[in-house]
């Protein structure tokens, strides 16, 4: 699945949406690790990386070629801002109209409306590929992306109190989401 798509961000600068692939490994893997780092937000933390920045990149290769799961990067002055993908759920019948939706925004471009266009642009893809559902876990406490998941359609269908165990907070509440597409 291939995707490429200029936008302008809030802040009047260009940004290009595109397919990340095997030469963006290393940018990826260092983009992974500094997301991951500035929120309590997301599923791991840059110590738990499974991936090195030659396997990111074999990762990217292979989602470039994939006919339904994509990996995108928003690119910003040259330089990778952010990360977003959809992935399936499986391969077996009763679960492959469905895909996951992850993404990762470096917090120097957080409120451009990058995490709004990765999403729309997520969205498409999945719809392009076929999937009739798109899935998602929220931390309940990330008000700015409960609401931007909201103002695209997302709808709540249920929530674990002990879905993350942060090392900082806690126990985190998971909001449960799709979108039927």
């Amino acid at each position: 699945m291939k995707y490429e798509q200029p936008i302008q961000l809030k802040n009047g600068k260009e940004a290009m949406i595109r397919n990340g692939d095997e030469p963006d490994g290393k940018a990826v893997f260092e983009v992974f690790n500094r997301t991951h780092g500035e929120t309590d937000y997301l599923l791991t933390y840059p110590d738990e990386n499974s991936f090195d920045s030659e396997q990111e990149a074999q990762f990217l290769k292979e989602k470039a070629v994939s006919p339904n799961e994509i990996e995108l990067v928003a690119i910003v002055d040259g330089k990778i801002a952010g990360t977003a993908g959809v992935e399936s759920v499986g391969e077996k019948y009763k679960v492959k109209h469905r895909a996951e939706f992850g993404i990762g925004i470096l917090k120097e471009y957080w409120g451009l409306g990058l995490g709004k266009a990765l999403t729309k642009a997520c969205i498409q893809c999945a719809k392009a590929a076929g999937y009739d559902q798109l899935e998602l876990n929220v931390v309940a406490e990330n008000e700015r992306a409960l609401s931007l998941y909201r103002s695209l359609g997302f709808i709540e269908y249920g929530r674990n109190p002990r879905g993350f165990n942060s090392k900082k907070t806690g126990y985190q509440e998971l909001v449960y989401m799709l979108l039927k597409l």
